[in-house]
């Protein structure tokens, strides 16, 4: 748990952000891990723990089964571009389909280029649903300020 915890925490700091704190992280990590309806993949360079992958379930009506939502991934910088990120892809839809999901989603920054590439060499396909392209939106609740 403290390794997961610890690739958010740097996962946080790639992003340049400070909340939430490493202690808010540890306490979401636990809870999701108790909840059951999510869980953690982790990639390791000998005992080292070198890159993160959090995968969320959810019933979908619209696939009338489980939904995977791939909420997170990450990879420690210097081992970037040495196949971790796509085994991680790789290991998160093995996951989904032993969960017995129809589909499995992710957002991803447009300017991410490493990761759009990734993700679409494993499959993932940008969502076009006529009249438009989907928009992935959302809005905090406890006037945090912008997601």
């Amino acid at each position: 748990m403290g390794a997961v915890a610890e690739l958010l925490g740097a996962f946080r700091d790639w992003f340049g952000k400070s909340q939430p704190t490493n202690d808010e992280i540890r306490a979401s990590v636990e809870r999701i891990m108790s909840d059951g309806d999510g869980e953690y993949l982790l990639a390791l360079l000998g005992q080292r723990p070198v890159g993160v992958c959090q995968l969320r379930y959810r019933w979908s009506v619209w696939t009338s089964s489980p939904d995977c939502w791939l909420e997170d991934l990450f990879v420690v910088e210097e081992q970037r571009g040495t196949g971790l990120g796509r085994a991680l892809v790789d290991a998160a839809l093995e996951r989904a389909r032993e969960h017995g999901c129809g589909r499995i989603e992710l957002d991803v920054n447009e300017q991410n280029e490493p990761a759009l590439g990734l993700y679409q060499a494993s499959g993932f396909e940008l969502e076009w649903k006529p009249p438009g392209r989907s928009i992935l939106m959302g809005r905090r609740l406890d006037g945090g300020g912008p997601r």
